[in-house]
């Protein structure tokens, strides 16, 4: 796997414009990971490939579930 700090981490634009909610998010051959992006340093989620483009996919269509 990739070492964490090469990795392009994205910041979700679903998170809140006051700095204080921000999501990142990376991928990865397998899937993506998750982190907190105020802690970078802290724990990551890791989400397999079929269940992160579900989850995608769902926001695209507008999915209030997702």
């Amino acid at each position: 796997m990739t070492a964490l700090s090469q990795l392009t981490w994205i910041t979700s634009s679903y998170s809140g414009g006051s700095g204080t909610e921000c999501v990142e998010c990376a991928r990865v051959e397998s899937g993506a990971l998750i982190r907190d992006s105020k802690w970078a340093d802290g724990p990551i989620v890791r989400v397999r490939a079929e269940p992160w483009s579900a989850f995608v996919r769902s926001l695209r269509q507008g999915d209030p579930s997702a």
